[in-house]
């Protein structure tokens, strides 16, 4: 974590029971989260927060958006944003063609917590 500041994860998960397992979690470990059940609500919370460290998403979402549609502009408006995928799917998202589906984390569903951390402190580190 930075020194002056917690560190911020945005976590983007449309299932309610693991964004707010997820984000119980993580606020316990020290970190502060924002959530986002859907790409509208990340992409509004992207355009609004001046800062964020890390962003958690799953890869399929509502409404037709994956998590790479999200992380792309994400990183490209801010190169230092960290990213982990989660999904019950994870060759979809290496075979999305991303090149940043390509560096960052992919968690596959069920995973555990400490495996998320791990994945975090490395990220963050």
């Amino acid at each position: 974590m930075s020194s002056d500041a917690e560190d911020v994860v945005l976590i983007v998960e449309d299932e309610p029971l693991i964004l707010m397992l997820l984000a119980d979690y993580l606020s316990g470990e020290g970190y502060r989260v924002l959530k986002a059940e859907n790409g509208e609500q990340a992409f509004e919370i992207l355009a609004t927060k001046p800062h964020l460290d890390l962003m958690i998403t799953d890869y399929r979402l509502p409404g037709g958006v994956s998590g790479v549609m999200i992380a792309e502009p994400a990183v490209k408006l801010r190169p230092e944003l960290k990213v982990i995928f989660i999904s019950g799917y994870p060759a979809e998202i290496l075979e999305s063609g991303s090149p940043i589906a390509l560096k960052a984390p992919i968690l596959a569903k069920p995973f555990t917590m400490e495996n998320l951390h791990t994945q975090i402190k490395k990220l963050l580190a």
